[in-house]
C-alpha cells in the first residue's frame, strides 16, 4: 500500500516518532491511523523498557505550591540528557508529577520502597501506582514511560517530598 505525505505528517504530529517510522507503521497497518499509533507506542515502549538500566545523571528539580500556600512539593525527574530536560513536556511532566505529589501526598516512590507492616493499597500510597490526576485512565508510571517513549530516553521519578502546614 502506499502511504501518502499527509498520512505520515498527520501521525508524525500525533506521535513525535520518526518519518521513516510513521511510514512503516502506516504501510504495515494498511493506512488504519490508529493501529499505526498503537504500533508506534508499542515499539516506543519496548525501546523505553531497553534503556531502562540507563543511568539518569540529567533532569530537573520541580516544585509545586498550592494556591493558599499550605501544601507544596519538590520532585526529581531524571532523564539522560540536558536536551531532553530542557524541553517543554518534560518540565510540564516535572510539574504535573509535583502536582500529583502536593495532592495525593504518596508516601513512597514504589512499592519496592513500601514497609512491610503497611497495609494500605499500594495505589493509595506508592506514586507511581497512584492514578494519574490529570486522566485517571494511566498511573503516573504509565506517564512517565510514555515520555520516555516519546523522547528516546530513560526518563524516572528519582526522588519527591511533600510539605503540609502542621503535618
Amino acid at each position: 500500500m502506499v502511504v501518502s505525505v499527509d498520512q505520515i505528517r498527520a501521525l508524525r504530529t500525533q506521535t513525535g516518532a520518526g518519518i521513516m517510522e510513521c511510514k512503516q507503521a502506516l504501510e504495515q497497518t494498511q493506512g488504519d491511523m490508529d493501529k499505526a499509533v498503537e504500533s508506534l507506542r508499542d515499539r516506543g515502549f519496548a525501546q523505553a523498557a531497553k534503556r531502562s538500566d540507563r543511568e539518569t545523571n540529567q533532569g530537573v528539580v520541580q516544585a509545586y505550591i498550592h494556591t493558599g500556600g499550605r501544601v507544596g512539593a519538590i520532585i526529581e525527574l531524571g532523564c539522560e540528557t540536558d536536551f531532553v530536560a530542557r524541553t517543554p513536556e518534560f518540565q510540564s511532566l516535572a510539574h504535573d508529577i509535583a502536582m500529583q505529589v502536593a495532592a495525593m501526598a504518596p508516601a513512597y516512590l514504589d512499592e519496592s520502597d513500601k514497609e512491610e507492616d503497611d497495609d494500605r493499597p499500594a495505589a493509595q500510597v506508592c506514586l507511581l501506582k497512584q492514578p494519574f490526576i490529570k486522566g485517571n485512565s494511566n498511573s503516573v508510571a504509565d506517564i512517565v514511560q510514555e515520555m520516555a517513549a516519546k523522547v528516546g530516553e530513560n526518563v524516572r521519578v528519582v526522588r519527591f517530598n511533600r510539605l503540609a502546614l502542621g503535618e
